[in-house]
C-alpha cells in the first residue's frame, strides 16, 4: 500500500471552472464536526455539490478515479459514498487554512471513512502559501498544485492546508466509505 496516489489531469481546467462556478455562490462558513466552528484549526468557506443542481457529473468522475486509484495503489475494502463531495475556498482575506487533522472522526460517516480524494481547483498561481500538506508517518509530503490533479491518500493519514497568504485556493474533496480497518 502507498502512502498516497495522484491522478494527474483528473479534470480539466473547464471542468474545474465549471465547479467553481457551481460552487461560488452558495459557500457558508466551514465547521468540523457535529457543526462546531474553530477557526485557530480551519478557517474556509465550503458547499456540499449534492445541494448544487446540475453537480452529480462530479461525484460520478471522483467515483471512477477512487476506484481506479484504489486498484492501482490501496486494496481497501471500499463500500460506498455515503457523503456529498465537498468544495472548499480558502482565502487570503481571511488566511484561509485547515490545520493538521484526521479525516476519520466520530460522526457516523467519518468514522467509516477509508480514501480521501483532493482535487486541486484553482490555478497554482492565483494564490500564494494554500500548500496540501500530508504526514504518513514523521515525515511531511506536499501534495503537487497542478490544476485539475486528484491526490488520493488513506483517510488515516493527517493533512492540512497552510493558510493561504494572497489570493484564493479552491479544491474539492471526498470521501469512500468502508468497514474499519483491521
Amino acid at each position: 500500500m502507498r502512502a498516497q496516489h495522484f491522478a494527474p489531469d483528473a479534470f480539466s481546467p473547464d471542468d474545474c471552472d465549471r465547479i467553481i462556478e457551481l460552487a461560488r455562490s452558495a459557500t457558508q462558513d466551514a465547521g468540523l464536526v457535529r457543526g462546531q466552528t474553530v477557526h485557530s484549526i480551519r478557517r474556509a468557506d465550503i458547499c456540499w455539490l449534492d445541494d448544487i443542481p446540475g453537480a452529480d457529473w462530479v461525484l460520478d468522475r471522483m467515483v471512477r478515479i477512487v476506484a481506479e486509484a484504489n486498484r492501482e495503489s490501496f486494496g481497501f475494502d471500499l463500500e460506498e459514498f455515503g457523503e456529498s463531495p465537498q468544495v472548499a475556498r480558502y482565502g487570503a482575506e481571511r488566511e484561509g487554512h485547515f490545520d493538521w487533522h484526521s479525516d476519520i472522526g466520530s460522526g457516523v460517516w467519518a468514522a467509516k471513512r477509508k480514501l480521501t480524494i483532493v482535487v486541486q481547483l484553482s490555478e497554482p498561481t492565483d494564490y500564494e502559501g494554500g500548500a496540501l500538506e500530508l504526514r504518513p508517518d514523521s515525515n511531511i509530503a506536499m501534495a503537487p498544485r497542478q490544476r485539475g490533479l486528484a491526490t488520493l491518500f488513506p483517510s488515516f493519514v493527517l493533512p492540512r492546508v497552510t493558510p493561504v497568504t494572497a489570493g484564493e485556493r479552491w479544491s474539492l474533496t471526498l470521501w469512500s466509505h468502508g468497514p474499519a480497518f483491521r
